[in-house]
């Protein structure tokens, strides 16, 4: 069952007194259930620091946050990490060296006190296109594909609604970006998820979103649909910039191709 995310003004500051920096100075999005809404802007512009807000990992925030329509601070710890789960972009960094696969899908399962849970572990690791055998391996055994599909069937495996996506490709290489992202369509497909992803590559938000919001010195500067990509129909100046450079990047990279 998919769920709505409506972020309200939010806002966040880090730090106190004269050196204190107030960053995602009053940030408002909606996400439908069911929608795949992309974070797109320049490194700093706040897109991860918004990820880590909705999913509390970092939750000395201002403003109002509902999922599914329920304030976020009120979703009791163990539901909010049963309703959603995050994919970070460093495959490498996200999985425990000395931990099996099996170690990675078993603890969450146990945390949660569920059951059937070599069932779960087999079912979730197939589901992301790695054979059952891998429950055995090291990351260290794995390519930074293999890892990200780890990390995502961990993300998976308390089966949410809402996953929050942190740039999960762009740590690998070109050809397996493509399959990690047919990989994430499949599942929304066949599970309905709502998706949150933030992104550098406007060719990743055309491949995937719905809609994306362009965000520029921690602000929501346009929200746009995944169509206003291909004639550049954004209005605001840094976003019409940043989809005509995208455009200009593809445009030299198939004549050169």
């Amino acid at each position: 069952m998919s769920v709505s995310v409506d972020v309200h003004d939010l806002s966040i500051v880090f730090g106190s007194g004269p050196q204190a920096v107030r960053v995602l100075p009053g940030v408002s999005i909606a996400v439908q259930p069911g929608e795949c809404f992309g974070l797109v802007g320049e490194s700093g512009s706040g897109k991860s620091t918004v990820l880590r807000c909705i999913s509390m990992l970092t939750d000395f925030w201002q403003g109002e946050i509902r999922i599914g329509g329920r304030f976020v601070r009120e979703i009791p710890l163990g539901e909010r990490c049963r309703t959603l789960q995050m994919v970070f972009q460093d495959p490498y960094g996200s999985l425990h060296p000395r931990q099996s696969v099996r170690t990675v899908l078993h603890e969450p399962l146990a945390i949660h006190k569920l059951d059937d849970r070599e069932d779960r572990m087999r079912r979730a690791i197939t589901d992301v296109g790695l054979p059952v055998s891998f429950l055995d391996r090291f990351p260290h055994q794995l390519s930074g594909g293999q890892r990200q599909r780890i990390a995502i069937a961990r993300a998976l495996i308390l089966e949410p609604s809402l996953l929050l996506l942190d740039e999960p490709t762009s740590a690998l290489d070109v050809s397996v970006q493509a399959e990690i992202l047919n990989l994430l369509q499949r599942l929304r497909d066949e599970r309905g998820f709502t998706y949150i992803m933030v992104t550098h590559d406007l060719a990743v938000v055309d491949h995937m979103c719905d809609r994306f919001a362009v965000m520029l010195l921690g602000e929501v500067a346009e929200v746009l649909p995944r169509d206003a990509i291909a004639g550049n129909q954004a209005t605001h100046p840094y976003a019409r910039e940043l989809v005509g450079a995208s455009l200009a990047y593809e445009g030299t990279r198939r004549a050169q191709g």
